[in-house]
């Protein structure tokens, strides 16, 4: 005769339970995300200064001759066209945006609480 641990059957359901509302999960969000980014809004008056504040440096960058410059000082051309970047990103979407598994970790820490 067999018998079965009950805190293993527990802990199985549990997994399965995670399991299941990751998969489901997943698909949700990227509809919900496929939805947001279709609404959006105008940029303000200031956001558009910004922006055009943004692509006169890049165009700046763009036109220096980078071939006397030395590593270092390319490194950190890199570094500010990046920042740029997530400026123009953050001023365009202007929106919150959490990752999927962020998502996943505040769902699985209130299925569990």
């Amino acid at each position: 005769m067999h018998i079965t641990n009950p805190l293993k059957s527990i802990q199985m359901k549990k997994l399965i339970y995670v399991a299941l509302s990751f998969l489901l999960l997943t698909g949700s969000v990227n509809v919900a995300s496929a939805t947001v980014k279709n609404g959006k809004q105008p940029l303000t008056e200031q956001q558009q200064v910004q922006l055009l504040k943004l692509t006169n440096r890049v165009e700046e960058i763009r036109d220096m001759d980078k071939s006397s410059l030395t590593r270092d000082q390319k490194k950190e051309l890199r570094s500010e066209l990046k920042d740029m970047k997530k400026q123009a990103n953050a001023i365009s979407n202007s929106g919150i945006y959490l990752s999927v598994t962020a998502l996943l970790v505040i769902i699985i820490i209130l299925i569990l609480l």
